[in-house]
């Protein structure tokens, strides 16, 4: 079942188009990666499929019960964000905001939400602890955390692994591909790995000044999109 359809989307801002022609769609239990120069429009996508930016042409379709509340997003992290003035708990607890309505504190739901959520981030230990303490690991699963709060259906990660060191990026991709399969969540993960993309992804989206190509990892590979030598990836 199509959870997000593009029809040849071309998104912007300023009055500057960074990218035309997007035709793509997300399937119920997909693993897209999105992949691309930087400047190829990607961040700008996420922050469409969000309903943050309009499209300039074309049209994005949502399927049924698909709305920006049941869509967790874990954008990329600013120096800012890293001294963040709050608990592990707070951070996550966060995530449960749209549900609130007219209320003003976190129901016995939301907390047992947040609970379970950084149980299966492994972060249960760490939730009265200051966020801006934490490793940047620890802070990545923290993010994670309370993007899957929010998730109904979908989350979209944008360059989750941005900083990290080899090993502890390794485990947040690994992390990420058992969440999508234990939670029954579908994931949009922008990334500059392509090792990682071709890995864990069921499709990608390779991004260019027009679209370079859209597909299963399999039919990428066979593709002049494919910017690794072949068999590179699997050394």
């Amino acid at each position: 079942m199509a959870l997000i359809v593009c029809r040849d989307v071309s998104l912007g801002y300023d009055g500057v188009t960074v990218c035309e022609h997007l035709n793509f769609e997300v399937n119920s239990g997909d693993y897209l990666c999105i992949v691309g120069d930087n400047g190829s429009g990607k961040s700008t996508l996420m922050k469409a499929l969000l309903g943050l930016n309009p499209t300039l042409k074309g049209e994005i379709i949502k399927g049924e019960g698909m709305t920006v509340g049941s869509i967790g997003y874990l954008p990329q992290q600013s120096e800012l964000q890293r001294d963040f003035p709050a608990t592990v708990r707070e951070v996550v607890l966060s995530g449960c905001v749209g549900d609130l309505g007219k209320r003003f504190f976190y129901g016995k739901a939301a907390k047992k939400l947040a609970l379970e959520c950084m149980e299966k981030l492994g972060i249960s230990a760490l939730a009265d602890k200051p966020y801006s303490i934490l490793s940047g690991g620890q802070q990545q699963r923290t993010l994670l955390a309370r993007a899957l709060c929010a998730a109904k259906k979908v989350i979209l990660l944008d360059e989750p692994v941005s900083g990290l060191d080899p090993v502890v990026a390794s485990e947040m991709y690994a992390l990420i591909d058992s969440l999508r399969r234990k939670s029954d969540i579908t994931v949009i993960m922008v990334t500059h790995d392509i090792g990682a993309a071709v890995k864990y992804a069921s499709c990608v989206l390779h991004m260019g000044e027009r679209p370079e190509f859209f597909g299963s990892v399999s039919e990428y590979r066979q593709s002049s999109a494919f910017p690794i030598s072949r068999g590179a990836d699997d050394e």
